[in-house]
């Protein structure tokens, strides 16, 4: 890492819903590593909900992370068909219980557009973040990784991604991303200046 003279990591990983700690400890040792590497370097985490467990978010969030990104993904109405055994309020706590383990720390969230939403529904999830502190939010559009997976409803406009940046700032976020190209890593380093 410091050959590489990186300043920002982003580590995620898939779900591992299969551990009894949903893979915090995972998360931790990597940051661990991570710092020992490179003790200047800022650490951000795309984590899971954990199912809501408490104790695996504070092993992630005490772990010596600079932000702390758990994607909403969608709109409450379309979480059971966007996100099928996730829930809206369980990642809305995610992020804001974050804030109380460690109240400097970064959060940030992001939303994938075009599988259904309206855009009244794409504030109201906004405003709902930012209730809860949220940093940093990205918004993207939604691509059909496979057939296997929900089909994209409609392809959001730039001059539509641009008036919700537009919003989302008006509304207090630190930092947005917004456009067709955006995903939650997205020009991560940038997020945190």
């Amino acid at each position: 890492m410091k050959d590489l003279g990186l300043e920002h990591i982003v580590v995620t990983s898939v779900n591992r819903d299969d551990l009894p700690d949903g893979g915090s400890a995972h998360f931790a040792k990597t940051v661990f590593w991570i710092k020992v590497l490179s003790p200047g370097i800022r650490v951000e985490v795309l984590i899971p909900d954990f199912k809501g467990d408490q104790k695996a978010l504070e092993t992630v969030v005490c772990s010596g992370i600079n932000v702390l990104n758990h994607n909403m993904e969608t709109v409450p109405r379309l979480y059971k068909k966007v996100r099928p055994g996730a829930v809206y309020e369980r990642s809305l706590d995610i992020l804001k219980a974050t804030k109380v383990i460690r109240k400097e720390i970064l959060t940030k969230s992001g939303l994938m557009l075009g599988v259904g939403e309206t855009m009244d529904e794409v504030m109201t999830t906004l405003k709902d973040l930012r209730q809860i502190n949220c940093d940093i939010v990205t918004l993207g559009q939604y691509l059909q990784p496979s057939m296997d997976q929900l089909p994209v409803e409609r392809y959001v406009t730039p001059g539509e991604f641009q008036e919700l940046k537009t919003e989302a700032e008006k509304l207090g976020f630190r930092h947005v991303e917004s456009g067709p190209l955006v995903r939650s890593s997205y020009h991560a380093w940038n997020h945190v200046n």
